[in-house]
């Protein structure tokens, strides 16, 4: 699934051809996405001039005249941006035409991402409005995760990787930044000290900007709005790595599941 740094990558990409721009047209192949795209998207679209782009999690929010796009990418969805026209595959379900004659494709293999449309505050749609702050904001910090995290069970990767807590930590970066800062992923929130959030806040924004910078991560299905891979998994130390030696100290790199998700941990580094 794309994460943050690969919704941010191509929110970078799509943004600086579609500011300002007229949409003249839009093209729905299929409907039926992870909740249906409104049937008169065509008509709310048309017409209308793109006021801003940007994200919130792992949604891309379009504004436009009249109201919002929201995009979410799901499991294997991208948007790319194509200067002349192109034969629609499969499973491209949906373009959007502007006035500088780029299209703006929508492509989902697997049909979970979204494209919906709001005239109210979006931050306020029953999607956003619970979403914790975002990971590279002021807001977000150690003592921040220190007092959330008070009597919570549930184990330090889990409670980062909740949208409630921080908006847009996923499995990745998740594994990544707990190497970083040396906690192991299992051990209950609530028992994490203040130094150690202190650390792992600082560790998640160094991983995401470092993420970001690079592109993103090389997944299967993930590609960049000019069509071109991430290039951040060069730079992985334990995600994916289980069974090879630890980057820090040789000892083999174990894996287990935590809230369902395959999660790689050095049982040497990460010892508290």
């Amino acid at each position: 699934m794309p994460e943050l740094p690969e919704v941010e990558t191509t929110l970078q990409g799509i943004a600086p051809h579609l500011m300002g721009q007229t949409i003249i047209d839009v093209v729905v192949r299929h409907h039926t996405l992870r909740w249906p795209i409104p049937a008169n998207l065509k008509n709310l679209l048309h017409g209308n001039i793109v006021k801003n782009l940007q994200r919130r999690a792992k949604y891309i929010l379009i504004e436009t005249d009249t109201g919002t796009l929201i995009l979410h990418l799901g499991m294997s969805g991208r948007v790319r941006i194509l200067s002349e026209p192109a034969t629609a595959g499969k499973h491209d379900h949906v373009d959007i035409l502007f006035s500088n004659q780029m299209c703006l494709r929508f492509t989902d293999t697997r049909r979970f991402g979204a494209l919906l449309w709001t005239t109210d505050d979006p931050f306020k749609h029953s999607l956003l409005e619970k979403i914790g702050p975002e990971p590279l904001s002021t807001e977000f910090n150690g003592k921040y995760l220190w007092h959330h995290a008070r009597r919570r069970k549930a184990s330090v990767k889990s409670f980062i990787m909740d949208s409630r807590t921080v908006a847009g930590v996923g499995n990745i970066y998740a594994a990544e930044a707990l190497f970083q800062s040396c906690i192991r992923p299992q051990k209950q929130a609530g028992k994490v000290s203040l130094e150690q959030y202190e650390k792992l806040a600082t560790a998640i924004k160094l991983t995401l900007k470092n993420a970001i910078a690079k592109g993103g991560t090389t997944l299967k299905d993930f590609m960049k709005s000019d069509g071109t891979p991430g290039y951040f998994s060069i730079e992985l130390q334990v995600y994916g790595r289980q069974g090879q030696p630890c980057i820090r100290c040789d000892t083999t790199l174990k894996s287990t599941r935590i809230g369902q998700r395959s999660t790689v941990y050095c049982p040497s580094c990460q010892k508290v």
